[in-house]
């Protein structure tokens, strides 16, 4: 049985964040990632990295010229078209100045970089934890063995393992999905539907559904098909699937051309240049059920642990979702080397920002949501860009 003062469960932007601003401080900490490497799974397509969150996270852990060096420069331009695939507004970029973009993966990679080699401890499945008083936990994996924490930190995501030390809270289905795909070469293989696109993200939207794009680096479209639909329509679809850790559907269709055919049908009449986004993708469309935690999940200080990013406010994706894991990755490091006699106080310190701070940002995040492909769409989210424009 081992022992570590800090014990982290996941090794997301989060849970790395934490290990690395820990590490700046001289606090030694363990990561354990059930992954069994680095480069076991992809991990999600590009992210602007916003300066009051991530980016102060990534000046805490002294990776700013790091980050710098990852920019997609001119992926923070954005298109609004209609379902003709007709220009309603155009946003240039402004060359990574306010809100870089950087692929997901890449970022993961320069925070590994940046910490001890023995940090995070891979193919480490948590199969259960439990509370041995006095604030020490017992993390047990699925290989049997287990670890004693005398700070523990759940930064495990939406189906959290360490929550339920805290909170009897559990994430429920939104009534939307995001259904990813992916062009490759699209220069030269899917020439129109890359200008249509554009330098950045495309949006294009109606009430209940929309596609939206992201051009990434070597010519690749990544796509999210946005459709507002129960959790059977979904499960129909027989696709692959995660909702931020969960299954979506039964993944019987595993070369997915029958749910690609039934999602495509669903924007008949739509611009070939848009349904080439589906239509075109050489992988299994992947179902991406969203599921939020209750607006304002708190709970009440248990000792010897919390949590950090989805496992503790996960929420639909609006674009802060990363951004905030890694802040509180960041603060709460911070307050653990501020107080570094009183492992109690740093937690309570951490949480008395957080909670409010994570609040504000569950509204924000469903208004953009309903602004995607709520009643409103397109319009809705055109005000949107053009109200936060004149900020």
């Amino acid at each position: 049985m081992n022992t570590t003062p800090v014990t982290i469960v996941g090794a997301g932007l989060g849970g790395l964040t934490l290990a690395r601003v820990l590490h700046v401080h001289g606090i030694p900490a363990t990561v354990y990632e059930a992954d069994a490497s680095p480069a076991a799974r992809t991990q999600g397509g590009q992210l602007d990295i916003h300066p009051g969150s991530g980016q102060l996270a990534l000046a805490a852990a002294g990776l700013t010229e790091a980050f710098r060096a990852i920019i997609h420069e001119g992926a923070d331009a954005a298109r609004i078209l209609d379902q003709d695939g007709e220009l309603l507004l155009n946003i240039p970029g402004d060359d990574g100045e306010t809100r870089p973009e950087v692929l997901r993966g890449d970022l993961r990679g320069i925070l590994l970089d940046s910490l001890p080699e023995d940090t995070v401890r891979w193919g480490a499945k948590v199969t259960g934890v439990r509370s041995l008083g006095d604030g020490r936990h017992e993390v047990s994996f699925a290989d049997g063995s287990t670890v004693v924490s005398a700070l523990l930190v759940g930064a495990d995501g939406a189906w959290s393992r360490v929550r339920p030390l805290v909170s009897d809270a559990r994430p429920t289905y939104t009534g939307k999905t995001f259904i990813e795909t992916y062009l490759h070469d699209v220069d030269q293989r899917h020439p129109a539907t890359a200008r249509l696109v554009g330098p950045g993200a495309m949006y294009a939207l109606t009430p209940g559904k929309g596609i939206t794009a992201h051009r990434e680096a070597s010519g690749v479209l990544h796509t999210y098909v946005q459709l507002a639909r129960s959790a059977e329509w979904v499960a129909e679809l027989g696709l692959p699937g995660t909702a931020a850790g969960n299954g979506a559907g039964s993944g019987a269709d595993r070369d997915g051309a029958i749910g690609t055919a039934r999602i495509a049908a669903e924007f008949e009449g739509w611009a070939p240049e848009l349904l080439a986004l589906i239509t075109g993708t050489e992988t299994a469309p992947v179902a991406r059920m969203i599921h939020t935690l209750p607006d304002g999940h708190r709970w009440d200080r248990v000792p010897g642990v919390t949590l950090i990013g989805d496992a503790a406010h996960l929420m639909p994706p609006s674009g802060d979702g990363a951004n905030l894991a890694m802040l509180d990755g960041a603060e709460l490091a911070g307050a653990i080397a501020a107080h570094s006699d009183d492992a109690e106080k740093a937690l309570a310190v951490y949480e008395e920002a957080m909670f409010p701070r994570s609040a504000s940002f569950f509204v924000d995040a469903h208004e953009i949501v309903d602004l995607v492909i709520g009643e409103s769409a397109p319009h809705g989210l055109i005000d949107f860009f053009g109200e936060a424009a004149q900020e």
